[in-house]
């Protein structure tokens, strides 16, 4: 178990919150992770490391959405935006790109935005740091838990 997963456990059960661990094989996509936890794509949180002028930021979104980054740039007052690099999310988080989850302090270091989209759906999954880990709460908890700013970023895929 990673140490990020192992964070993110302890914290969801100092919160005493119920939540379904599951172990597959490696899903470097949303899609596959879908598809390996046996859930709709909808309620996956695809978290993203965006970078503004100076500082770095996590965007969490549905995994059937993408993010329109002209309201990203928006949110941040900031014509400065670029997403991280794979060397950067291993630097700063200890993650591969898809294993990102969607949490800021105390997990991680970044300021957390999710889109409203997440709150339509009545659960949140998504991959608890490593691409072999997935975990599973209700929408409540994880807003309650992860303590967003929560904010319209989302476009429909076309």
């Amino acid at each position: 178990m990673s140490e990020l997963t192992r964070k993110i456990r302890e914290l969801l059960v100092e919160r005493n919150v119920t939540f379904k661990e599951i172990e597959h094989p490696p899903t470097p996509t949303c899609e596959d992770s879908a598809a390996a936890r046996g859930e709709s794509l909808e309620i996956g949180g695809k978290t993203l490391l965006l970078k503004g002028k100076e500082d770095f930021f996590l965007f969490v979104l549905s995994a059937a959405l993408s993010a329109d980054l002209k309201k990203v740039r928006k949110i941040l007052g900031s014509g400065h935006l670029r997403m991280g690099t794979h060397e950067e999310l291993w630097n700063l988080a200890g993650v591969e790109k898809g294993a990102l989850p969607p949490f800021g302090p105390p997990i991680l270091p970044f300021k957390l935005f999710v889109d409203e989209s997440i709150c339509e759906n009545s659960k949140i999954a998504f991959n608890a740091g490593v691409l072999t880990t997935s975990m599973i709460l209700s929408i409540e908890d994880y807003l309650e838990v992860a303590q967003p700013e929560i904010t319209q970023f989302a476009k429909i895929i076309r």
